[in-house]
């Protein structure tokens, strides 16, 4: 593993985590999914806790995985340097066959891809570094090389929501500003669809933590995109509470209107 920053690093350990994981998925299969999302969960995080205090010994962590002391340990509410991950986002999906196809040519059962690695720096109050690792669609988003947002052709436009529970209000702003909805799996993957070009905007109300938009969030800001909450305050990280329950990200050229179209319904 190549360490050049800390831009770099994020890259790489997701990466390299995400890699695990495939191999994880190859081994077990997908006859049995609770072994499969204990197995990745735990050996993702594991993964990710030694080599960042390997190589950030001094830098405190924030897992998705870790336990609740460790959460709520008080030394990172005033650490200056904070890794927020989520070893894992998807795990469902992770354990998933993918729809409509059981098997691959080979007779290999064929996994979902809409399921991600985070992982991303907190620095001093903002967010300063981060990656989504993509394993099963073969690519990772990063700070180091932000993505080269699409251009948005005006008219109708795409909205990612969760697959088994679009929250109803989404529903209606679809409706309002002229959007259809398109279910994606796991929050890394949906903001991944935003940068990409799949989709044009993620809207999510229905409860988050810190870890499942830090890193993509991370990578968001870094290429343009806007990435705040549905109010459009700025998205913070690093609290005594993890919570972080709603998050907006969209093509820059969409976000007036998505904002306002949320005021409009939450009155």
């Amino acid at each position: 593993m190549t360490i050049r920053d800390d831009h770099a690093l994020a890259a790489d350990l997701a990466t390299e985590a995400g890699e695990r994981l495939l191999r994880i998925r190859e081994r077990l299969g997908f006859d049995d999914s609770r072994a499969l999302r204990d197995e990745g969960d735990r050996a993702s995080h594991v993964f990710l806790m030694e080599a960042l205090g390997r190589l950030r010994p001094s830098d405190s962590i924030l897992s998705e995985e870790a336990t609740r002391e460790e959460r709520l340990d008080p030394r990172r509410l005033s650490a200056d340097r904070v890794w927020i991950v989520d070893p894992l986002d998807g795990t469902r999906e992770f354990s998933e066959r993918r729809a409509g196809q059981d098997a691959a040519v080979d007779g290999t059962p064929e996994g979902r891809s809409d399921w991600a690695v985070h992982v991303a720096l907190w620095e001093r109050g903002r967010l300063a570094a981060g990656a989504v690792a993509l394993p099963a669609q073969g690519r990772t988003l990063s700070t180091a090389e932000p993505p080269t947002l699409p251009a948005f052709d005006k008219g109708r436009f795409r909205i990612a929501v969760s697959r088994s529970r679009p929250p109803e209000f989404v529903q209606k702003l679809a409706y309002l500003v002229g959007a259809d909805l398109v279910p994606i799996g796991s929050a890394g993957a949906k903001i991944a669809a935003v940068l990409t070009g799949d989709v044009e905007a993620y809207v999510h109300a229905g409860g988050q933590y810190e870890w499942d938009s830090a890193a993509p969030a991370a990578v968001a800001l870094a290429a343009g995109a806007h990435a705040s909450r549905i109010d459009g305050s700025e998205l913070t990280y690093n609290q005594a509470d993890p919570s972080l329950p709603d998050i907006l990200v969209s093509l820059p050229e969409l976000a007036t209107s998505l904002l306002a179209g949320i005021r409009d319904l939450h009155r």
